[in-house]
């Protein structure tokens, strides 16, 4: 059984204690991604200033579609739509695929597809796709032993690939990290998810301490051996992949990333380097949330946002407008939305009816949770420009739509579990 089930019977948590009031539980998930979406619109008027000129009406119009879209989806037992799970799937390949040779190039990046009357940008639905097709390659499934790991990784390692060479850094990262979600769910030990977690620190110790390899990669074969039944073929196979890693790290830095990702990179440790050129987002960012305080200059009053300080700020930057306009108290309560938000979602995930349920839930949460930790991180300066969106509050469509499809989708799987439990 999937880690649903191990918990609950870990915990002691019997159908009375996941009994939530059916009001609290399907209210916040339908309500505060539209409150989130119209608190945010108003951020972006205040950023783009001009009525005709600006996104906050398109953002909001968006955002309740979105709303209907969920409501209407909550009515579709989910079920149904497995069978659909890999023509989507081959729909997204198809497209992400097509951006290579129609795609439309912004900022270095060629991420959008034009559709006439709009654009439309694949690596967002893949985020919904690789979740749906990886509930149903791991549906009743366990992953207990290596070669139950060989379908999963295999469809997550092809849309990933062509976001990746996108480039797209943050969404690739996004998926990663939804993987590793599911295949925990999945009962997959939890080594196994940190032996391939610590790449990042195989590629960090290569280009800053090369000599600690020497100490570290054996450290992640005896890591390997203590988790698995093939012992020494997974150590084997553990160490081999780290060395392989490690020597790739440099190659991946000279040709895999861009001038302006490196630059992301390097700005990160020191923003300071280049104030007025790459840095120039991260230390305007920190100023419009300082400045803001305790309650926030008010909305629409926010002078670094009214003048447009931050560029692009409507988008990855939005975090930083509601900081400098709401303040301390407006960000917390914000925060405290995204927190209730994710914990109902982990619920569900525990009390859905079928594996196949819960897995898509979890891959949800865990692709929600990602994204606002990224951002929040991003933008007070704790992590590197990634492009990672705020869940409901960035303006853009698709991933807003996107968004939304995954609530319905949620909602769909609340409905069923609770008209199972009555």
């Amino acid at each position: 059984m999937f880690r649903r089930i191990s918990l609950l019977n870990k915990r002691g948590l019997l159908q009375k204690k996941t009994n939530f009031t059916r009001g609290f539980l399907l209210s916040p998930i339908l309500f505060i991604p539209l409150f989130l979406v119209i608190i945010s619109g108003i951020l972006i008027k205040s950023i783009q200033g001009n009525y005709l000129a600006s996104n906050y009406s398109s953002h909001i119009f968006t955002g309740f579609f979105g709303y209907f879209l969920a409501y209407l989806i909550s009515y579709i037992p989910l079920e149904r739509l497995k069978r659909y799970s890999i023509p989507f799937y081959l729909f997204t390949l198809i497209s992400l695929f097509s951006i290579y040779f129609v795609g439309i190039s912004v900022s270095g990046s060629q991420r959008w597809l034009n559709l006439g009357i709009l654009s439309f940008q694949p690596s967002e639905v893949a985020k919904l796709s690789t979740v749906l097709i990886l509930a149903s390659v791991l549906d009743k499934k366990i992953i207990s032993e290596i070669k139950d790991l060989v379908l999963p990784l295999l469809v997550v390692i092809l849309p990933w690939l062509l976001i990746f060479f996108q480039p797209d850094l943050g969404t690739s990262l996004v998926l990663l990290v939804l993987t590793a979600v599911m295949l925990y769910w999945s009962q997959m030990p939890i080594e196994w998810i940190l032996i391939v977690v610590f790449f990042i620190i195989t590629s960090l110790l290569n280009l800053i301490l090369p000599t600690a390899l020497i100490f570290w990669i054996p450290l992640i074969g005896y890591l390997a051996y203590r988790s698995s039944k093939n012992n020494i073929i997974f150590s084997f196979l553990s160490i081999t992949f780290h060395l392989l890693v490690a020597k790739l790290t440099p190659i991946l830095w000279q040709y895999g990333l861009k001038d302006y990702q490196k630059d992301r990179l390097i700005l990160f440790l020191d923003p300071n380097r280049d104030p007025l050129g790459g840095g120039y987002h991260l230390l305007q960012s920190k100023i419009a949330i300082g400045s803001g305080g305790l309650f926030g200059t008010g909305l629409l009053k926010g002078k670094l946002t009214n003048l447009q300080f931050i560029p692009e700020q409507h988008t990855d930057f939005i975090f930083s407008a509601l900081g400098e306009e709401l303040g301390f108290l407006g960000c917390a309560i914000v925060l405290f939305l995204f927190f209730i938000l994710i914990k109902n979602l982990i619920n569900i995930a525990k009390s859905a009816r079928s594996d196949f349920e819960s897995l898509i839930v979890i891959g949800i949460a865990a692709t929600f949770l990602f994204q606002i930790i990224i951002n929040l991180f991003m933008t007070i300066g704790l992590g590197p420009v990634t492009g990672i969106p705020l869940p409901f509050m960035s303006y853009g469509r698709t991933s807003l739509v996107i968004n939304f499809v995954s609530i319905g989708f949620v909602l769909s799987i609340f409905k069923r579990s609770r008209s199972l439990r009555n």
